[in-house]
């Protein structure tokens, strides 16, 4: 059973350096639709894998593709030789990315994300370009019904009425 809120705060609480993507994004931008996993973007050094394994031990993480391989008895600097990783765990599963094409560099992910308050905790989350960016290149029936939505919900930002700025014009 997927428990988002429980990885979440477990990355956090280990200082992994990461950026939400994918539903749970999509979601924390407003997007109806559900997820059943937990993906993020990460800088894959060894000090940042250290955190991660930190985070993730208690949980028995596996290899999502080979499960029955057992948990993952590696290093970080094991870890961080890997592009991607593709984990099941007691709290759910979790896709760290350290490339999301087309956005190729984390760097740039990172650098456009915007804080929120999500689950009680500051996150980084991929800023709404990016992600409908994302998952347009995808295209997944599913993704591309989301992109859709997420576009309205851009739109609907980009045309809200702004509060006045300064002070009252009336005086």
């Amino acid at each position: 059973m997927q428990d988002t809120p429980d990885l979440l705060q477990r990355l956090l609480a280990a200082g992994f350096d990461f950026v939400i993507l994918g539903g749970v994004a999509a979601v924390v931008h407003g997007s109806a639709y559900n997820t059943d996993d937990l993906d993020v973007a990460a800088v894959f050094t060894a000090d940042n894998m250290a955190r991660l394994l930190a985070a993730l031990r208690p949980l028995h993480p596996r290899n999502a593709a080979r499960p029955d391989l057992g948990e993952l008895d590696v290093t970080p600097e094991q870890l961080a030789r890997h592009r991607n990783l593709y984990l099941v765990t007691d709290s759910g599963r979790l896709d760290v990315l350290g490339e999301v094409p087309p956005i190729v560099s984390v760097a740039e992910i990172d650098s456009a994300a915007e804080k929120v308050d999500f689950l009680g905790a500051t996150c980084k989350v991929i800023a709404l370009d990016h992600l409908i960016t994302i998952k347009e290149s995808v295209g997944r029936p599913k993704d591309l019904l989301v992109v859709a939505e997420l576009k309205a919900i851009r739109d609907r930002l980009r045309n809200a009425p702004r509060p006045p700025s300064g002070g009252d014009s009336a005086a």
